[in-house]
């Protein structure tokens, strides 16, 4: 760990730039990773849906899975119970539509799976939970592709040798390791189909470090810069697709430097098939924070949240790295044919403070047929916001957000994202969140929740609770003045 720890970011002889807009076909935005980059790809694809047709996981678990257990309880090739498996479909099914993207979604998704035979730090086990969940959320057969392959250990799997590479039976830094198997061309071919022939020798060109900080609302989990891949036909303007690739614990550039990036083998399939690549990164943050369902941890080998660290959100849309990576996604591929080149609004400042709400303002842009605004980065404004101020309510008491704001072209496609400014709240927040478990109709006669159309909605949030019954269970959490979100207290 401490080796791991000490290697340095080398210093990039080009410098940092603004994340840039490109043409790209939204149809074919898709996400995998590695480890935790593999249960933060599981993550994306039901938080977002909607964005994502394909998702690939390499030696990860199922969506939740964290949420609710030890996150021991979700590797170290742990078997999950079916028990465990309907407590995490719970929380897809309840969150449907609101918290997350409409589950619906995920039936149409293309799914990639790989874990090695000799995998002891995430195992078969928990891999075969997550094909069970997709399962259950309706991906077909023919959609799903699961490779077990034997005599590999906790590793991204490669047919090609780089320097520093550790074996395919060892789990070791730097995680990437010449099997025979070509992981990458795997992954890309179900979720894209038929390849054209790899390019070994990216241009180095091609690669671009670019400003992250922009889009991770101060996240001490996440780094400053971020690295994109982009072929020359891409940045010269052809529609292309755009996959993020994720790595896992121990694999970010501040531990083993562009190897991720580089040594992975995306980058020779994307040169040759219109695919520009975006690697997000994490940081090494040794602060111990309040999870889930893990107690209090440090994040000290720079894992992606798929425990909680950051939030209860963090396997939602409003979770701070899923948000963060929807908003470089939605970057990257606003220079679409047709619109998203706007830039982003200036002077973006927050006013008129109150127990539950907050006014931000902006100034115009040129040509914006409207805005949407982001609060912790989820979208906020149900229609389009056609003015230059926006008022948040159902807010916390006594709580500190961030908002960002993206101007709108006449085709509604969203312009770059604007920086961000935070306020916060008056009043006292609670001392400590309260939990109710109760029926989703005894929610309704207590005042937590409200019914329409034979639904539960908690009060503030507005979550989708399920069927209004006595039969139906669901847990509050109260976050604020008559403010409720489905979920569990430490």
């Amino acid at each position: 760990m401490a080796a791991a720890l000490a290697v340095a970011a080398s210093s990039s002889s080009a410098a940092v730039v603004a994340l840039p807009a490109y043409n790209v076909d939204k149809t074919k935005i898709t996400v995998s990773g590695l480890s935790s980059g593999g249960f933060m790809a599981n993550q994306l694809g039901y938080a977002y849906s909607a964005t994502f047709s394909g998702v690939g996981v390499f030696a990860a678990g199922p969506y939740m899975c964290a949420g609710h257990s030890n996150y021991t309880a979700c590797m170290y090739n742990a078997t999950i119970s079916s028990s465990m498996l309907n407590t995490m479909q719970a929380d897809i099914n309840n969150w449907s539509g609101t918290a997350i993207d409409n589950k619906a979604n995920v039936a149409n998704q293309k799914i990639y799976m790989f874990v090695g035979t000799s995998d002891s730090t995430v195992g078969p086990n928990p891999m075969d939970a997550l094909k069970t969940q997709y399962t259950n959320n309706g991906v077909p057969a023919a959609n799903l592709e699961y490779v077990k392959r034997a005599s590999t250990a906790h590793v991204f799997p490669t047919d090609f040798d780089s320097t520093g590479n550790n074996s395919c039976g060892s789990s070791a830094s730097p995680y990437i390791s010449n099997c025979g198997y070509d992981g990458a061309k795997a992954v890309l071919t179900k979720l894209y189909g038929t390849l054209n022939a790899r390019n070994n020798a990216p241009a180095a060109a091609n690669y671009i470090e670019f400003n992250q900080s922009a889009y991770t609302n101060n996240n001490p989990g996440m780094a400053a810069s971020g690295w994109l891949y982009v072929p020359s036909s891409c940045a010269s303007g052809t529609q292309c697709k755009l996959h993020v690739a994720l790595h896992g614990c121990l694999q970010s550039y501040s531990n083993i430097t562009d190897k991720f990036v580089k040594n992975t083998g995306y980058t020779r399939w994307a040169d040759t098939n219109n695919i520009i690549v975006l690697f997000p990164q994490t940081k090494v943050d040794s602060t111990s924070r309040a999870t889930s369902a893990s107690g209090s941890l440090p994040n000290p080998n720079a894992c992606w949240d798929w425990i909680g660290w950051y939030g209860s959100n963090f396997a939602q849309k409003s979770g701070t790295q899923a948000a963060a990576i929807k908003a470089m996604v939605d970057r990257v591929a606003s220079g679409s044919t047709g619109g998203g080149t706007l830039p982003a609004p200036a002077n973006v400042s927050t006013s008129n403070a109150t127990i539950s709400s907050m006014t931000i303002t902006w100034s115009t842009v040129n040509n914006a047929a409207g805005y949407n605004v982001y609060r912790n980065g989820a979208k906020v404004n149900g229609s389009t916001v056609t003015t230059t101020s926006y008022t948040d309510s159902g807010l916390a008491a006594g709580t500190t957000y961030s908002w960002t704001v993206r101007a709108l072209d006449g085709n509604g496609a969203e312009g770059a994202t604007s920086s961000p400014a935070s306020g916060t709240t008056t009043g006292t927040p609670l001392p400590t969140a309260t939990c109710y478990t109760a029926s989703n109709y005894a929610h309704t006669t207590a005042g937590r929740a409200t019914q329409r159309s034979g639904y539960a909605y908690a009060n503030g949030s507005n979550q989708n609770m399920g069927l209004w019954n006595t039969y139906t269970t669901t847990t509050l959490k109260q976050t604020g003045a008559n403010y409720y979100v489905i979920g569990t207290c430490p």
